[in-house]
This record gives structure tokens, sequence and C-alpha cells, in this order.
């Protein structure tokens, strides 16, 4: 018995190891394409890069196996995670409507926002609907479609913020956080306090989720949490010292393709371990995720604003003129602000019979000063993400798979009206 004890502690320690990312190939694919890399591998600190990568491979039964691979990736170093943090929170909001039970409410309803504390926002109407009105079936579309940063503050007081990080605890998201809201300046006490709302269906009020206050901290303490050399104050005076993102939201890049990965692929993840969504939830989530901004209706989004390669960084670049691949779909969360790209995604070759998840964030600050709007996302992340994109996705093609994959349950028709 004794040594039967040791042998199996011996696998499970060789199995702990086993699941650690591969650290070696993603560093070679990057060298063997210097056209499209030398800048960041040449770069003092090559833009804080961050990649994770990883395969898929079917069985049989269709059922998905990952392996993993990494360049960088270390949940100490900080970066800031931008509007990557709406995925979770919109996750959240509809495992809240779940577990509330209550008869009548569901992401449909009228979603009246109220308010109860200084700087707080009231929101009765929003033309952007089908019905004019608001509802967290909207703001998740939102979201999805364009990254709107009201629709997520709004996800977020529904939430609340400590049940927002305890959900990061449950699902041992543990190098994760997530409080305030974003684009509005929320700090100190307004991000602890969260608004009254009132939920109708027609004229009947069937739900009030009253003003909450978090009395909880969540500290991290994490290399390269003071950046820069100076910043712009809100008042657009010049600080001459770093930012401190201290107290700012923190989603490290692991976590994020892991809640890709519990979103997508539920059934590889014990039964208590995974989201509390329906079929329905997930179809809608899937759906919009994978829609281009022009192909929708209600939200409606136009160019020259707004085109399909908008929130697609990773393969297109997030480019106004991509030549859109009919055969791809990208579902995917992405993020910008204080120079970092990022993007968290899972890319699906219908034909080819592709698909992979990759996440990657990209910095480029070259002026050393943070708010002043002058980062090279243009120049260096966005082509960097692109062409990391576009090489995986080479690879891919070209890779030998024992099992094709059958991907209908990604499949949509995103001409039909929903």
């Amino acid at each position: 018995m004794k040594y039967l004890c040791i042998l199996l502690l011996i696998m499970s320690t060789l199995n702990g190891f086993a699941q650690q990312p591969d650290t070696i190939f993603l560093k070679g694919l990057l060298h063997e394409h210097p056209e499209f890399f030398s800048g960041i591998l040449n770069h003092p600190i090559q833009n804080e890069v961050q990649i994770l990568y990883t395969r898929i491979d079917r069985d049989r039964n269709n059922t998905p196996h990952f392996t993993s691979y990494s360049y960088h990736l270390n949940a100490q170093h900080y970066f800031y995670p931008a509007s990557t943090v709406k995925l979770p929170t919109a996750i959240f909001a509809l495992e809240k409507l779940n577990e509330l039970k209550v008869q009548g409410l569901n992401p449909k309803s009228v979603m009246i926002t109220d308010s109860s504390f200084a700087g707080q926002t009231k929101v009765r109407v929003d033309t952007s609907s089908a019905t004019g009105l608001p509802s967290i079936e909207n703001y998740i579309k939102k979201i999805l479609l364009v990254s709107d940063n009201a629709a997520y503050n709004r996800l977020y007081e529904f939430v609340g913020r400590a049940e927002i990080n305890q959900k990061l605890k449950k699902y041992h998201l543990d190098n994760t956080r997530i409080v305030g809201r974003l684009a509005i300046g929320d700090a100190g006490e307004s991000t602890r306090h969260t608004n009254p709302i009132d939920f109708y269906n027609g004229d009947k009020l069937i739900y009030q989720k009253p003003a909450l206050y978090d009395a909880s901290n969540y500290p991290m303490h994490l290399e390269n949490m003071l950046q820069g050399k100076a910043y712009l104050d809100s008042s657009d005076r010049l600080v001459n010292k770093p930012l401190d993102f201290s107290e700012k939201n923190i989603y490290a890049l692991a976590d994020q393709q892991m809640v890709l990965k519990r979103l997508l692929f539920p059934e590889t993840f014990p039964k208590a371990e995974r989201f509390n969504l329906t079929a329905d939830d997930y179809r809608f989530i899937y759906r919009y995720m994978s829609t281009f901004p022009t192909e929708n209706t209600k939200p409606t989004y136009h160019r020259p604003e707004y085109f399909p390669a908008y929130c697609k960084f990773l393969f297109y670049g997030g480019d106004s003129t991509a030549v859109i691949n009919p055969d791809i779909r990208i579902f995917n969360k992405v993020g910008d602000s204080y120079g970092y790209d990022i993007d968290n995604a899972y890319i699906v070759d219908f034909k080819n019979n592709v698909e992979f998840m990759l996440s990657a964030v990209v910095q480029s600050n070259e002026d050393g000063i943070l708010n002043d709007n002058k980062y090279e996302y243009t120049t260096v992340c966005l082509p960097f993400l692109k062409n990391l994109g576009q090489v995986i996705y080479q690879y891919e093609l070209k890779r030998p798979k024992k099992y094709l994959p059958h991907l209908t349950k990604f499949k949509f028709n995103y001409s039909q009206k929903q």
C-alpha cells in the first residue's frame, strides 16, 4: 500500500507537469517569421507580449482534447485587461437570471436602472434595441458586437461587484478580479456601490435588485502595476510619475482562455464546474460573439464607424479594409486601452475543418506617457495580432488530424433575425 501511494503521488505530479503549456513551439514559430515578428522580438521588452495557443484534437466521438503552447505567459506580470472583462461579466449576468428563479424574469425583460450614489447613471430607454427599452439581452449583444462600455457598466451594476468576484473564485479564476466600471473614471468608493434596478414584463414589476455595497477588498500584488514615466489626469494635466494600476481590473491571459474554453466546450468540464447557463444562453452567446457588427440589426452598426473586422484583432487586425473569409468565424472578446491590445479567440474554418484557440496581449507606448492617446496600435499591436493569427491558422491548415471535427454546434444563419 505504501508503494502504491508513492506511485500514485508520482503519477499525479507527472500529470500536473503534463498540463503545463509547452514554451518552445511558439518561440520557434515567431523566429521562423522575422518578416512579421522581428520588431517585437528585437524590442527591449518584446512589447509585453504574452501568447497562449491551444490545439484541439477530436476523438472518434467528437470530444475535444486540448494541448496548449505558451510564449512569455506570466500571470504575475500585469497588463490592463480593458474590455476583455466584459465577457465573464455578461456570463455572470445570465447566470444570475437563472439563479434568481423569478417567474417571468428573463434576458428580454425590461431593465430600468436607477441611481443611489454619486456619479451613478439612470437608464430608462435604449434606442438601439428593437423595443426601444433596455434589457440584459440587448446589453450583451452590444458587448459582443462592438464592446459597448455603457452596456458592460449596466451588467456590472446588475450582478454586483461582490458576486462577480465570488463567481471568479468559484470557477478557479484566481488570477482575476473585476472591481470597476469602464470608461467613466470609476474609482474608489464608487466602484463598491452598484445601482438599484427594476425589471418589468410589460407594465408589471417582476423583480427589484436593490442598491448594493461591497465592503470587500481584492488585493493582488503583481509586477508592472506602476507603468510609464508620466500620465495625463482627468483634466489633461501632465503628472510626472508612473500611473498606478493597483486598484484596477485584473484578468490574466490563461484565465481569459479558461473562460472561453468553459463557455465553448462545457462538456469537457465536470458538471459542478460548468457555467449555470441554459442551452439557449449558450447559443445566444455563440451567435453574437461570432456575428460581424455590420451583419446585425437592432442594434444596428454601419460603416464607416463600424465594419466586419471591428472587434476581430487576431487574424484580421481590426482592419476596416480586411477581406473577410466567408468560411471562417471568430468567437472572441477583445480589449484595447493604455497601449494594450488583447484578443481571446476561438477561430473556426468550417470548410477546412480547422479550429483552435488563441489568446494574446501586446503593448506599445513608446513615449512612456499614458492617457495621451498616443499608442502604436495600428503600427505595432494590431499588425502583430493579425500576423500571429494568420501564421497559426496556416500551421493548423497543414496539421494532420486523426479525426476531423464536427462543428455544426458553432454554425449560425446570420441573416436570420433574432
